[in-house]
């Protein structure tokens, strides 16, 4: 040990794009009402906007900003039915978050 830091125990190979990838994850859900819609897609998938805004005490712009917001950061898809979009959890990110997650922690 020098000057105080204990010796590197393990590494954490995370970088790059992949870290970059984690980074906006976790910046998506650090907002409140993102975190509970993702919350809602988990409980209620195949969700439309309109399902989400009237779960939600907040106008349908600022939902749609929020559902971006997520599906930019990989934790939401959609898949456009007419003039609506559905929204589930996009399961094969989710289960790459959950890996790195297993892997730092």
């Amino acid at each position: 040990m020098l000057s105080g830091i204990p010796e590197q125990c393990c590494t954490l190979d995370i970088s790059g794009s992949e870290q970059q990838s984690l980074i906006a994850m976790f910046r998506a859900l650090g907002n409140p009402i993102r975190f509970e819609i993702l919350k809602f897609l988990i409980t209620h998938p195949g969700c439309i906007t309109g399902n989400i805004v009237d779960h939600f005490p907040i106008a349908q712009a600022t939902v749609s900003q929020h559902l971006k917001v997520l599906r930019d950061a990989g934790w939401i898809e959609g898949e456009t039915r007419g003039p609506a979009t559905c929204y589930c959890l996009d399961k094969e990110k989710f289960a790459w978050f959950k890996r790195k997650i297993g892997e730092i922690f």
